[in-house]
């Protein structure tokens, strides 16, 4: 069996998180051509045989990528958010995570550029739904009646994408977080009440 090399971590073996958490950086920094596994071992002071102690191929490592950032960017989220009184509280923390997120974070954009590769267009695809259907959620908790609930929810999903690209091409024309949060939940909640016709 192959024995892991690990000089940056003083002895300690590195496990799957470990290269799919470098990884994860890497598609940040590079996208989805960075995730590969010389540069990786030698980001992480490992050998290759680190590397194919825990994953079989390079395929393997980025289903672990894909699969922690749909955890920590969706469901980890969710998980926090749930922990809040209510739906109101809920929006507008979500919306403050995630519009700091897209003015640094740079993973969502690596894999967009990537959204032709199957693995990454079912990822993309799984996020973007179980995103839409939260927000939908919590509109409706608030009051939106359903239909409209998901519409709004769409183009919620929609701004972040929105802003995540402004925010490299022309960051200077972005608000303030604050406003920005404002703004987006105004659009979504007015009005919030039911059809006048119910």
């Amino acid at each position: 069996m192959p024995q892991e090399g690990n000089a940056k971590s003083a002895g300690r073996r590195l496990t799957a998180d470990d290269w799919a958490q470098a990884a994860l950086e890497a598609l940040g920094e590079g996208g989805l051509v960075a995730v590969a596994v010389e540069p990786l071992a030698k980001r992480l002071g490992a050998t290759k045989g680190s590397f194919y102690w825990h994953f079989r191929d390079r395929a393997a490592l980025v289903d672990a990528v894909l699969a922690q950032w749909e955890r920590r960017g969706t469901q980890d989220v969710i998980d926090e958010l749930d922990r809040l009184p209510g739906p109101a509280e809920r929006l507008q923390q979500l919306f403050t995570h995630v519009i700091d997120y897209a003015a640094h974070g740079r993973e969502d954009l690596a894999l967009l550029a990537s959204v032709d590769q199957p693995a990454v267009a079912a990822a993309m695809r799984r996020v973007a739904e179980r995103r839409i259907a939260y927000v939908a959620a919590q509109l409706r908790l608030l009051g939106v009646p359903d239909p409209q609930a998901a519409t709004r929810a769409a183009v919620a999903v929609s701004i972040y994408h929105g802003f995540n690209q402004l925010a490299r091409v022309a960051p200077g024309t972005l608000p303030a977080t604050d406003e920005l949060v404002d703004a987006v939940l105004l659009r979504l909640l007015d009005p919030a009440a039911p059809n006048q016709s119910d």
